[in-house]
Formats: C-alpha cells, structure tokens, sequence
C-alpha cells in the first residue's frame, strides 16, 4: 500500500525542479510515489525530470490548463492514502514526509496535517513565519485554524498532507479559480474537520520565482467567489476576519491596479470591526502614494523584514 502520493505540478520551472524532486527522493520516510503533471512547459523541465531513473516516479504530460487541473489531474491518477503537494519550485528537508507521518499517527482524526515552513524571499534572505496564539513548539490539533491564519496562513501548499477520504468529502481544487484556489479548498476542509499541525520546519517555500502567478495584474485573474461562505461567516467570527483579511487585500490590489469600483466592492462587504486602523489608512491613500509604498514593501521584504497592514 502506498502511503504518501506527492503531487508536483509542472510548468516552465527548468531552473528548479531538479532541486525539487532531489529533497522528495531524500526524505528519511521511504513510503511514497511522486506524480509530477507537466501542464504545456515549454522549456526543458519535462526533460529534466525523465532523466530521473526512479520507479517511484509517474510523469503525466498534458496540454496546460493551469495549477488546480494539474493538482486534480494528479490526485486522480494517485494511489496513496494521503496526498502531499509540493510546488515545483519550493523544497522539502529530508525529514518532511516523517514528521508528517507521526503527526497523521498522533492525530488521526484531523482533515488537514501542516508542517512548519520558511519562506525563501531572496537568495540569501529567509523568514520564518509564525502565526497567532500557536507556539512554536506546539504540536497538535490548532484551536483555531482561521484566527491563527491571519497573517501568516498555517496551510502553505508545498507543506500539507491531506487524507485522500478527505478529499472525496470535499472536493478537489476549484478549477475556475486562477488564484487562492489553495485558499478555497483549505477553507472547505477546516470548516469541518480538525488542522493539526507539527512543531518541525521541514519547508523552504521559494517566494521569489520570475514566473510567479502573483506577478499578474488582480484584473487578470479569477478569484475566489466568497459569498459561497456567507453563511458560515455568520457563526464563525474567526472565519469572517479570515475571509475579511483576504477581502481587504483584494481592494487594496483592485484600488492599486486602477479598478475603484471593484475595490469598494470588497472594501464594503469587510465588517467594520475586522477593518484596522491601518487598513483604513492605506485603503484611503490616493494611488500615487500607494504604489510606491507597495515597492518599497517588496524591498523591505526581500531583505527579510516583513510587516503586514492586516493585523
């Protein structure tokens, strides 16, 4: 029986997938197949990885239709009894899918398993990410996965596992969605099944790819619907600051790109409680005053200073 299936989906990471794949092929926890989809690179990543001589390793080809078909594509063809997904840029230190396994033995009853991570935000610079009320040696169920997530998100994509049954509840990744599709499903899961999440940085999450989807204009792409979860944001106050986190992000994203209307949109469905003072403060600046202000974000944050106006 096969235990962990790793899903990497591919495109156009020439640069990086050798490095990817070798941290999957090193972990201590032998237990695993790594399905990689290579969605329509067209540069020599494909290339790279056949020349891997590995039984464990399943190369799909398809013609490209973005990362959540890819990921589902992968999940479909998969015969494990836990999926793991790894981006094919970010890597995994040796003992990920081990520290992963005792945590899914500790805690069987929960949907979503996350080991720790550190972002890689330039060639030398890295950040570690805490998040809201969970020590850094915690290790167990999180009391409370939206609140906790709201600045640093406890399931970052290359660093969770996910019990396959969990999924055929859920549902797979929102193919409609061109960015936060991760977000979407993450959301679905902790709404009804317990995080649990280890004590072990076992991540290197790369934040500092060229072909990033976060380098597209907000304007290009297709959002998460969040009505969707209107009704559980009535019950669950951590939940709607969460979902209000990520609504205010997008107004600000909308005001910067130049489209006021859709960002008074987002800005307007936020509860007022959840809008701080400096949320209001950057909302309300004119955009020649935010752009550059956004840039030298990006700066400070490259250089391993990082501070968010959400919180």
């Amino acid at each position: 029986m096969i235990y962990f299936s790793v899903i990497i989906p591919l495109f156009n990471k020439e640069k990086f997938i050798e490095a990817t794949l070798r941290s999957v092929l090193e972990q201590s926890f032998t237990n695993f197949e790594i399905i990689i989809v290579n969605d329509g690179s067209t540069d020599t990543s494909e290339e790279i990885v056949l020349k891997f001589n590995d039984a464990r390793i399943k190369c799909f080809s398809k013609k490209n239709e973005g990362v959540s078909v890819a990921r589902n594509y992968g999940i479909q063809q998969s015969k494990g009894v836990y999926i793991a997904l790894l981006d094919a840029d970010d890597l995994w230190f040796p003992n990920h899918l081990e520290v992963l396994n005792e945590l899914i033995y500790t805690f069987p009853e929960a949907g979503l398993y996350a080991s720790r991570y550190i972002s890689k935000v330039s060639e030398y610079k890295h950040i570690t990410n805490n998040f809201l009320k969970i020590a850094e040696n915690f290790s167990g169920i999180v009391p409370d996965f939206f609140y906790s997530s709201l600045i640093s998100r406890i399931a970052l994509t290359s660093a969770v596992a996910i019990p396959k049954s969990v999924l055929n509840k859920t549902g797979l990744f929102n193919p409609n969605i061109s960015s936060g599709q991760d977000l979407d499903l993450w959301i679905k899961i902790a709404l009804f099944f317990p995080v649990a999440i280890t004590n072990s940085v076992t991540v290197e999450y790369n934040t500092i790819d060229s072909n990033s989807l976060s380098k597209t204009n907000i304007r290009d792409k297709n959002l998460i619907d969040f009505s969707q979860f209107q009704e559980n944001e009535k019950n669950n106050p951590s939940l709607k600051a969460f979902i209000d986190v990520n609504r205010m992000d997008y107004a600000l994203k909308f005001k910067i790109s130049g489209d006021l209307k859709k960002a008074n949109e987002y800005y307007k469905s936020i509860t007022k409680e959840n809008i701080t003072v400096k949320n209001w403060i950057v909302f309300h600046l004119p955009r020649w005053i935010q752009i550059p202000l956004l840039r030298f974000k990006k700066k400070l944050y490259k250089n391993g200073i990082y501070f968010s106006v959400y919180r």
